[in-house]
């Protein structure tokens, strides 16, 4: 299964707009990865399974309240940011990376998406100089040297379940990285919601501010 069956298969709830700014994903990274390689060919076969429902395991385990923000760092063509911000459009969602190419895709994306509560640039973390609620990535690094990068990212006061962190999507054993980085964590296995085969060693590692 692919397209918006997979999506609407998880998350029922979206509304006809969301179900639209989804199904439009599809051939709007197609069409620009045609330009500019941000996905590998194989990948973008599988867009849905591999990057927009990946993306949106984080939402399995945290709902992002309205007017909070939320930084995705190393986001490449804008993943998890930009399926997060469809999801959630009364959060602000803030999109990093390095390079400038991927940059100039994701606020392709975006504007044709009409997403206003997503801007993009084209900075590292380090450059970043507001503060979030959550950061979110998908496997930029390790988790010790990441956690070092956005330490001060954060606001002090939470408007969450749980308290102001890291939600980082990651895949394999991370028992050794875990443990070498010293940091209280969560790890959510995608498994126990998503069937899908890809989602067997896929892993979300939420990390509180400490």
């Amino acid at each position: 299964m692919e397209g918006i069956s997979l999506i609407e298969k998880y998350f029922p709830e979206i509304t006809p707009l969301q179900k639209e700014q989804f199904s439009a994903l599809g051939n709007l990274y197609k069409e620009w990865n045609a330009k500019i390689n941000v996905i590998s060919r194989k990948d973008i076969d599988e867009l849905y399974t591999r990057h927009i429902l990946h993306s949106l395991g984080i939402a399995k385990y945290i709902h992002f309240q309205p007017d909070s923000d939320i930084l995705d760092v190393g986001t490449g063509g804008g993943f998890p940011g930009i399926p997060l911000a469809i999801l959630f459009p009364e959060t602000n969602f803030t999109l990093v990376d390095s390079i400038g190419k991927k940059i100039k895709v994701v606020n392709a994306v975006a504007e044709n998406l009409q997403l206003i509560n997503v801007n993009a640039f084209h900075k590292r973390a380090e450059e970043v100089n507001e503060e979030f609620d959550f950061v979110v990535s998908r496997a930029v690094t390790k988790i010790a040297p990441f956690y070092q990068w956005v330490r001060k990212k954060f606001k002090k006061e939470s408007a969450h379940e749980v308290k102001n962190g890291i939600f980082y999507l990651k895949g394999g054993d991370l028992s050794e990285e875990i443990f070498v980085s010293k940091l209280r964590y969560k790890l959510f296995e995608l498994s126990a919601d998503f069937e899908e085969e890809f989602f067997e060693t896929k892993k979300v590692l939420y990390v509180p501010h400490q």
